[in-house]
């Protein structure tokens, strides 16, 4: 880039695909690049803590004005979420977006993501690109990563609780981090979404032997390897997938990749608690006092408040970048049973946004926008 003239790189959605936005086994690779760089703090989030996951716009019950959105319940926000990644990526960026549950209705998305990249000193643009598949596949890749070093090898059972979005990701994830996997299972809440689902995946993944709705948390997770939690939910915990312990199959991972809850003395007694980023949930705790889980439905905030209520302590907390790097012991027999929990943070959106937009580059593609040739006032 030569200043003072500036130019930027649009990305569209068919551009995102060309440069590869949905190709997972990268993605996995890219996201246990960004774990590394959490574990060893090569990054920057927001807040004053650095660690925040975004900064919410939401809208009040009764608003004051006419043409003010108003707060029915229906995911009615706008997120910015900021962040620097150092690490191979080295790079500043933002994704962007606005959420709203009433979009389908109009053939629409629930959230429209976009992704700003940036120069880490001038601040310059860089990039803006589409980013519904970008976010879907950093999200799905996380579970993958959390795969790769917690399942057991033989695994060959899924459970997918939520056959949307995320559960289509997060499965293609599983598969590749779980190549023997032979059998998946899908929970879902409406016949019409559990059926397209059923078909998309015997159609994705032909070489599986069985793909199945069931009906309960219990069947979903019985005899299951792996199981990820990708289903929508609000911040009553009483409406969450709630698992009891004596339906996990020994060696069993869990992925909170969304909501779903247990009994703390049963995953203290049980499971081994693992997260993405130590540091975000403590963020979490800060951002949404005690008790934490419910106002953020992930998890690993159940971790925290079992840790606040001394059920467990923190360092009963295992960080996936420790277990990556050796400082802690990951699967250490093949009973060993995992909850992992996905908190989700913008700097895998800006880690994946340089893969895709560097191959976009390579590839000659997006549009060229013109910012200025001299600013008008410096």
């Amino acid at each position: 880039m030569s200043y003072p003239a500036i130019d930027f790189l649009f990305l569209s959605e068919e551009d995102m695909i060309k440069a590869g936005v949905k190709d997972m086994p990268a993605c996995i690779e890219a996201m246990e690049e960004v774990i590394k760089c959490l574990n060893t703090g090569d990054y920057v989030m927001g807040g004053e803590n650095h660690n925040s996951h975004g900064s919410q716009v939401s809208f009040p019950k009764n608003p004051p004005f006419p043409n003010m959105p108003k707060d029915e319940g229906d995911d009615r926000r706008f997120m910015a979420m900021p962040a620097y990644i150092g690490g191979p990526f080295d790079l500043m960026g933002m994704k962007w977006y606005g959420s709203n549950s009433a979009n389908r209705k109009k053939g629409l998305p629930r959230s429209i993501l976009t992704v700003m990249l940036n120069d880490k000193d001038t601040g310059a643009p860089i990039a803006l690109m589409s980013a519904n598949l970008l976010s879907a596949y950093r999200t799905g890749a996380v579970p993958g990563v959390g795969a790769k070093y917690l399942a057991k090898k033989d695994a060959s059972v899924c459970g997918i609780c939520g056959p949307g979005v995320m559960g289509k990701t997060s499965l293609a994830a599983i598969l590749a981090a779980c190549p023997n996997i032979t059998e998946v299972k899908v929970k879902g809440r409406g016949q019409s979404s559990l059926d397209a689902f059923v078909s998309y995946v015997k159609e994705t993944y032909p070489s599986l032997e069985k793909v199945d709705a069931v009906e309960t948390v219990e069947e979903l997770v019985k005899n299951s390897d792996v199981v990820s939690f990708a289903n929508s939910g609000g911040i009553d915990p009483s409406a969450y997938p709630f698992v009891k312990s004596e339906w996990i199959q020994p060696g069993a991972l869990l992925i909170g990749l969304s909501c779903f809850d247990m009994d703390a003395v049963d995953m203290r007694d049980h499971c081994t608690l693992v997260v993405d980023n130590m540091q975000l949930y403590e963020a979490w705790e800060e951002e949404f006092p005690y008790p934490s889980f419910g106002p953020n439905n992930i998890i690993g905030s159940k971790f925290t408040d079992m840790a606040h209520d001394g059920i467990i302590s923190k360092s009963d907390i295992t960080d996936l970048g420790d277990i990556i790097y050796g400082k802690k012991p990951g699967r250490v027999s093949d009973e060993q049973i995992f909850v992992y929990s996905v908190g989700g943070m913008p700097v895998e959106d800006v880690a994946w946004g340089k893969i895709c937009y560097e191959k976009a580059v390579k590839l000659g593609l997006g549009t060229k926008l013109h910012l200025w040739d001299k600013p008008d006032m410096s």
